[in-house]
């Protein structure tokens, strides 16, 4: 009987150390909001996190900036599909730009070429939905 206890102690634990092992929301600086206008170069439809990469003219330099965005499976309960956004489209985007100043940042709203939002589900707190606030 104890065995069969400890069996079963031990296999919750192992199912909850992925949850463990997700990454914290801390590198992103929630308190500050940043806006690009840019050129999709990638959008990858990935677990457990999509991302998009963007091209942003900057004084005659370009930048490169990787967006986190949430699961696929978040994002197509919020409207989004694995063709939402492609390479080459012309979009608009706010995010929570990373603490250490590289050129990242947390997902908040896409506009897409014809003018479509996607993003900016909020809770009732003002915090992006699924998404850890750095208290």
């Amino acid at each position: 009987m104890r065995r069969a206890r400890w069996m079963a102690g031990a296999a919750v634990a192992l199912a909850a150390a992925p949850v463990a092992a997700h990454h914290s929301f801390a590198m992103f600086d929630q308190t500050r909001t940043v806006t690009l206008t840019g050129t999709v170069t990638q959008f990858q439809w990935t677990n457990p996190h999509s991302f998009i990469e963007l091209d942003v003219a900057k004084g005659g330099a370009t930048e490169h900036w990787s967006i986190e965005l949430n699961s696929p499976n978040n994002l197509t309960r919020q409207g989004w599909k694995r063709t939402s956004v492609k390479p080459g489209d012309k979009v608009t985007v706010t995010l929570n730009p990373l603490r250490d100043g590289k050129k990242g940042g947390l997902f908040n709203t896409i506009q897409l070429p014809d003018g479509h939002m996607l993003g900016g589900e909020r809770g009732t707190n003002g915090q992006a939905i699924n998404v850890p606030t750095a208290n």
